[in-house]
């Protein structure tokens, strides 16, 4: 991201989210936020259709649509089922545009949403801007990661660390480094348990097609400088969560997903699919 701008790739992902509200049937996820946080109406997303990241595959900006839809959906089924469970703290890990926290409805959950400090501060304009209340439950933790860790930015902000929480990492993993993924995973693990984590990946390619559709993607999200760094086949992802003290672990393939929300039967994809997954501690 650019020094003094929001991400890029969040503002597109929060486009999609919002798309998905007006374009696909079934609608998997319900954000009645997710148009008002970003100024817009219905026409203007129809005629700006800006769901995604240009793409020459006129299939993909559906697809990504649904995976960005089922995959959170996922994290607030996973949170709601926490809440039921006892679990009192969420964690938002670049929370970009994400609006659970102003539709929490959970009055004794509090919601603690990480970010860049530039991609924040815009997001706290956009908010004023729409008009959404910024609820007593929620604590902002602007983070610049070159200096300053997570461990610091949550204890800063009151986190306490002998309670289960739940943390929503979701389109970042692909985004770091593996060194940077196991550190905040063992951050993560070492949490109060029961403490679940919420993330996607990508996967490599295995295929010359997948290679291609891979590169693709990976040459568009780099010439807005959030370039890919990371992949995981499932083993690998299965091996980096047990390192880190994980003991149980859902995984499923984005297409697995959306089916179970649609309920519909996976459907092949052309190229590889990013990957869901729930652990616990």
């Amino acid at each position: 991201m650019e020094l003094g701008q929001p991400s890029r790739t969040a503002l597109a992902t929060a486009y999609q989210r919002a798309y998905h509200q007006i374009a696909d049937a079934p609608r998997i996820f319900t954000d009645p936020l997710a148009m008002r946080i970003l100024g817009v109406d219905e026409a203007e997303l129809i005629e700006r259709n800006t769901a995604t990241l240009e793409s020459g595959d006129p299939r993909w900006p559906r697809r990504r649509r649904m995976f960005l839809a089922g995959r959170a959906r996922f994290a607030e089924d996973t949170v709601r089922a926490a809440v039921a469970a006892g679990t009192r703290q969420v964690v938002i890990l670049g929370a970009g545009l994400d609006t659970f926290a102003y539709r929490n409805p959970f009055p004794e959950l509090r919601v603690y949403e990480v970010d860049h400090p530039d991609t924040q501060e815009w997001k706290r304009h956009r908010l004023a801007e729409s008009g959404i209340d910024v609820p007593d439950s929620l604590a902002f933790v602007p983070i610049d990661f070159e200096t300053r860790t997570l461990a610091e930015g949550l204890a800063e902000a009151g986190f306490p660390r002998d309670e289960p929480a739940v943390f929503v990492w979701l389109g970042v993993v692909m985004y770091l480094t593996r060194d940077a993924i196991s550190g905040t995973l063992k951050y993560i693990s070492q949490q109060a348990p029961p403490t679940r984590v919420v993330l996607d990946y990508l996967v490599p390619a295995t295929t010359s097609e997948e290679a291609t559709d891979l590169k693709a993607r990976a040459d568009r999200v780099g010439a807005v400088g959030e370039p890919f760094l990371s992949y995981f086949t499932a083993d690998d992802m299965a091996a980096a969560l047990a390192d880190a003290g994980f003991t149980e672990v859902e995984d499923r393939t984005a297409t697995e997903v959306i089916a179970g929300y649609a309920g519909t039967s996976p459907q092949p994809s052309a190229g590889n699919t990013p990957r869901i997954l729930r652990a616990t501690n």
